[in-house]
């Protein structure tokens, strides 16, 4: 019967990585004995448990092994990492290793290797002359490229909830509407005071819900205060931002009476047009088309926009990138180093940074609907916190939070 030696340590107990792992290979059909185990009795320190795992054929063992290191799990024979080289570009080889969104180790030379630019779902190419190793996307994978495959040499760092019970710890217990809001947006303001204290860098994630709500001149009042650096967001989001600045509506809705406005159903279209007729959006800008609202308080900063459209964007508008492969590259560029994440009524946006996003970045996904809340985790971003509650309401309490 084949069987592999593992061993796992950290706090794998309280975070319940330990009997996360035994449900894993039972579900799977494997057996496992505990051969050494080792419990930390202080707060501060960790357990230890070295496990014989075993499965009917080498299929089970490799699907066991492969579920199990995204908890942390390394096997001990001590070996490389095993790397095949790619022969076609853009494609991987048939036992590439995927990544998950936790910091990553590979064994190169003898020598455990921290992986840059942590990122769920790609694979990992080593360059065994620099002793380093990084991330890359199928698509960016070059004839010769050294990828990972397998599961030999690769450590991952689990997530483990905090033992404190803060009030972020609490969002990320579970999703519900009857949370207590206030305590956690103090929270969040909190984290994001702190954040930029030490000149952290905070991604803000936007839907077009944040227009519909008039809860824009929240963000742009953000910005203006230094507390969004970055903002990923589509087309909707643009566009209904710059409708509101010229003609005061979103969606043709007067965003002062909440009455619909007569011919305001063309309002949004109006507005991409007028962009489009001076050419850009920055063009927008110096002619003084564009004079308040979030797109003009990011381009008089300097502050990085990123715009990644969809099929069935109007226009678009100027700016918009229509080539995903291109919107994935410049969201890339742009997380590195961002430490928070505030991702506001988006479903579409926030999944796809969250994609994009390592573990280590506090997140929190604010939506009306429960189940978009959710969705972040049920993919893999373990460590979004949520909370359900309207976008204007949300963006308004943390403003005066961060007063």
């Amino acid at each position: 019967m084949p069987s592999e030696l593992v061993e796992l340590s950290g706090h794998i107990i309280d975070s319940w990585t330990l009997p996360r792992a035994w449900d894993i290979i039972m579900d799977r059909g494997g057996n496992f004995v505990v051969e050494e185990m080792r419990v930390g009795i202080r707060k501060t320190e960790p357990s230890y448990a070295r496990l014989k795992i075993e499965a009917p054929d080498d299929d089970i063992l490799e699907l066991i092994l492969s579920e199990l290191q995204q908890f942390g799990v390394v096997l001990m024979h001590g070996a490389d990492a095993q790397t095949m080289a790619v022969e076609q570009n853009g494609v991987l080889p048939e036992k590439f290793y995927s990544t998950t969104n936790l910091p990553t180790q590979v064994r190169v030379n003898g020598q455990w290797v921290s992986v840059e630019g942590t990122e769920m779902d790609v694979a990992i190419v080593i360059d065994r002359i620099k002793s380093s190793a990084f991330s890359r996307p199928m698509h960016e994978v070059q004839v010769g490229d050294q990828v990972v495959i397998g599961h030999d040499g690769i450590r991952v760092q689990p997530f483990e909830r905090a033992r404190e019970r803060d009030a972020f710890a609490f969002m990320q217990s579970s999703v519900s509407s009857e949370k207590v809001k206030v305590l956690a947006i103090h929270e969040i303001a909190r984290q994001m005071k702190e954040t930029r204290a030490h000149n952290g860098k905070i991604l803000f994630v936007l839907g077009p819900a944040v227009i519909h709500t008039g809860a824009g001149r929240y963000v742009a009042d953000l910005i203006r205060r230094g507390y969004v650096q970055v903002i990923f967001g589509g087309n909707a989001i643009v566009t209904h931002d710059i409708e509101s600045a010229l003609f005061g509506t979103s969606l043709g809705v007067d965003l002062r009476s909440g009455e619909q406005v007569e011919g305001g159903h063309r309002n949004h279209l109006r507005a991409i047009n007028a962009v489009r007729a001076v050419g850009s959006l920055e063009k927008a800008l110096e002619t003084g088309l564009l004079r308040e609202g979030i797109t003009y308080e990011v381009m008089t900063r300097n502050i990085p926009m990123v715009l990644a459209g969809s099929i069935r964007d109007d226009g678009p508008m100027p700016g918009v990138i229509n080539d995903m492969q291109e919107a994935q590259r410049k969201m890339r560029k742009e997380v590195q180093g961002v430490e928070m994440a505030i991702m506001v009524a988006s479903m579409l946006h926030a999944i796809a940074t969250g994609n994009l996003l390592p573990s280590t970045v506090r997140t929190v996904v604010v939506d009306i609907n429960p189940s978009v809340v959710t969705k972040l985790a049920d993919r893999g971003s373990f460590q979004a916190a949520g909370l359900v509650t309207d976008a204007e309401l949300f963006l308004r309490e943390l403003a005066e939070e961060l007063g």
